[in-house]
């Protein structure tokens, strides 16, 4: 399918759901003594948005959101919106699948074999096989430590630690990891790194490795493509069959359709509030909030989230949620 011919379908799609979603709507409650809740949707329609398919989403210091699309990223400063392309910048490919900020305020493009795109605001680099020790230029998932270090998912190949000088892979064949494929990377408040692969999640702590699957932990699948970790050290583990797993260090619980408010147990991103709420995006179901004990799922039918497949979530200083989606992207302030 030609790159014209999916947008234009994309559009179509946009356009019928974001019709339907204004049809029989219930809006959100708001909270007692609070303002009601406010949605805004953004896509190829109404904004600067360069594609309606996003699958990373990042805000840097200054309040800019930056998205990572099917066809290249954009800015957005809440005012004006600005689009980097192969083709005006030095973004090494258009399919964007990560993002990260450093400490520097330098944008880390991950893209879909391209490599990784580093953009300080005027200068462009991009880090490949060819000329870095990046093993594989699709890079599905970006994490920076507190010492600066760079993580990056390298799909098929494992994962790349890159201090600004020296790379360093990680792999099936030289440590502890449990999987190249790897989807997802978090940094815990200690210092470790967990990694979300097809075949479980792998503990390093910079000397050690330890991993957790069905047949040695509480973890509820092994295809784990979403991290989160909340202010306690609690980790949140998404999966696509089985719902979320929590894992407190020692206990494991699992919350899926069957025991709890989730909307389904394809969970492809998590993001956590500065309340502590779990934010779970969910491809097919939309949004579900989880406070600790009581769940609320936000869906196109029920709110103005523009569609229910939800890739990636960010939380901006205001606390607005914003909501990558195959759609576009919905801001929500509660």
């Amino acid at each position: 399918m030609s790159e014209r011919l999916l947008k234009l379908i994309l559009t179509i799609l946009a356009i019928v759901g974001v019709a339907l979603a204004g049809c029989g709507k219930t809006p959100t409650k708001p909270k007692p003594g609070g303002p009601e809740p406010t949605w805004a949707t953004y896509t190829t329609l109404n904004s600067g948005l360069v594609n309606d398919y996003v699958y990373a989403v990042a805000i840097d210091a200054q309040g800019n959101k930056w998205f990572g699309t099917y066809n290249g990223v954009s800015k957005f400063d809440g005012t004006n919106w600005t689009t980097y392309k192969t083709s005006n910048s030095g973004l090494a490919n258009n399919q964007v699948y990560a993002i990260a900020v450093d400490a520097s305020g330098n944008k880390w493009f991950g893209t879909y074999y391209g490599g990784v795109s580093k953009f300080d605001g005027t200068n462009w680099i991009t880090y490949n096989t060819s000329n870095s020790g990046l093993p594989d230029n699709g890079v599905l998932a970006i994490a920076i430590d507190a010492q600066d270090n760079k993580w990056f998912a390298a799909e098929f190949s494992g994962v790349s630690r890159f201090d600004g000088t020296n790379w360093t892979t990680y792999n099936t064949s030289n440590s502890g990891l449990v999987s190249n494929f790897v989807m997802a990377i978090a940094v815990d408040a200690s210092g470790k790194k967990w990694f979300g692969t097809s075949d479980g999640v792998s503990e390093f702590d910079g000397t050690s490795w330890t991993t957790y699957d069905t047949l040695n932990s509480g973890l509820a699948e092994n295809h784990v493509p979403a991290i989160a970790i909340d202010a306690s050290g609690n980790k949140w583990f998404g999966s696509r069959l089985a719902g979320v797993s929590k894992f407190d260090g020692t206990s494991w619980a699992v919350y899926d359709t069957s025991n709890s408010g989730l909307a389904d147990n394809y969970v492809d991103a998590i993001a956590i509030d500065a309340s502590g709420n779990k934010w779970f995006g969910i491809m097919g179901a939309g949004v579900s909030k989880f406070d600790g004990t009581n769940w609320i799922t936000y869906n196109w039918t029920t709110s103005g989230l523009v569609t229910n497949d939800v890739a990636a979530i960010a939380i901006d200083a205001s606390g607005n949620k914003w909501f990558g989606t195959h759609g576009g992207v919905s801001k929500f302030h509660e």
